[in-house]
């Protein structure tokens, strides 16, 4: 296993798009709440604006998670694009600069579950903020944060002429921290990843490479953009399939699910699949995501009452818990905060 998966030791609390369950997703608020919660990694996902900014969105359509449309300046750039084979309407990224893109401010993508009251108080930042409010942070707390990326639909664009994987190399070179610190680098397409093994992973100890499995039926996009109908992400977590992403990867990161799945008769937390002893026998990591503290996301019967966006603490520790004993050596989770209880509590 790449001695930096697990470099803090232990279960590794993963913050997903921040404290996102106390934070609009991908602000530096959310990321900070992150870290001073006791976040191992913060995990931004990278986009790229049309003049080649990385900036953290969880996809290119800005509109579930800004306030994009209450621009009128910007209403002339709603589309209509495919990304990755799926339609979608809406204001992309990509159509905007870096200096447009600061215009916008950040929305909670799930007001129904985490309300309203931060919106409109952040704006979308730049992946060179986030590593130097990293920086900045380490050094106060006095503790190594790492960072685990996800590039976003870089087939998607690789089409329109943006390099994500070349503006990360990029920003390794600028960056000190990023040669010093754990580095992940996640994708759910692999050609990407086989290309970084080859390059940043060569020249840094400290980067690993993380396969991103999707819906059991789907394919990585550039496989089918290749042609390649042969290999879904089913058979990709099989035995032989976690041998072939051994050759280029050092970790999988898959949905909760597919290691501790539920009861479909009680609702419960069913026993633990073969799933993380077959990675760790290929030499893999596994990190499971995503573990979040509302009813809604929960395992029926852990739930706390009925109402889907009732916090339940003691079901997402339940949740957590399942999944160490599984094995898994990384969590994603909505609140590091608690996630860091849950994991630390485990080892007392």
């Amino acid at each position: 296993m790449h001695p930096f998966v697990r470099a803090n030791g232990g279960v590794q609390v993963i913050a997903h798009r921040g404290a996102s369950a106390l934070r609009p997703e991908h602000t530096i608020a959310a990321y900070l709440k992150a870290i001073e919660d006791g976040a191992d990694f913060i995990e931004p996902d990278l986009v790229m604006t049309r003049d080649g900014v990385l900036v953290a969105r969880h996809e290119c359509e800005l509109s579930r998670s800004t306030d994009v449309a209450s621009h009128a300046e910007f209403a002339g750039r709603r589309t209509c694009k495919s990304i990755d084979g799926e339609r979608l309407e809406g204001w992309f990224c990509e159509d905007f600069s870096f200096e447009e893109l600061r215009r916008l401010r950040a929305r909670e993508p799930l007001p129904e579950l985490r309300g309203r009251a931060h919106d409109g108080m952040h704006v979308i930042p730049a992946f060179d903020e986030i590593v130097a409010l990293l920086e900045r942070k380490s050094k106060d707390l006095r503790r190594t944060v790492g960072i685990i990326p996800e590039l976003k639909n870089s087939t998607h664009h690789r089409s329109i002429g943006l390099d994500l994987e070349r503006a990360l190399e990029t920003a390794t070179q600028h960056h000190a921290l990023l040669r010093r610190v754990p580095f992940g680098i996640q994708s759910f397409e692999v050609s990407n990843l086989s290309a970084l093994r080859d390059t940043l992973c060569a020249s840094h100890r400290n980067i690993f490479l993380v396969q991103l499995i999707g819906e059991a039926d789907a394919q990585p996009f550039d496989r089918r953009v290749a042609g390649d109908t042969r290999h879904d992400y089913a058979g990709m977590t099989t035995a032989r399939g976690l041998a072939v992403i051994a050759r280029y990867a050092h970790a999988v990161a898959v949905q909760r699910r597919s290691i501790v799945p539920l009861d479909a008769v009680s609702g419960s937390l069913a026993g633990a699949t073969a799933l993380v002893a077959d990675a760790h026998a290929a030499g893999l990591a596994v990190q499971a995501w995503t573990v979040r503290p509302e009813n809604h996301f929960l395992a029926p019967a852990l739930r706390c009452g009925t109402k889907p966006a009732t916090r339940c603490e003691s079901g997402m520790r339940e949740e957590i818990h399942a999944l160490v004993s599984a094995g898994v050596d990384g969590i994603f989770v909505d609140d590091p905060a608690l996630g860091r209880q849950a994991v630390d509590g485990l080892s007392r």
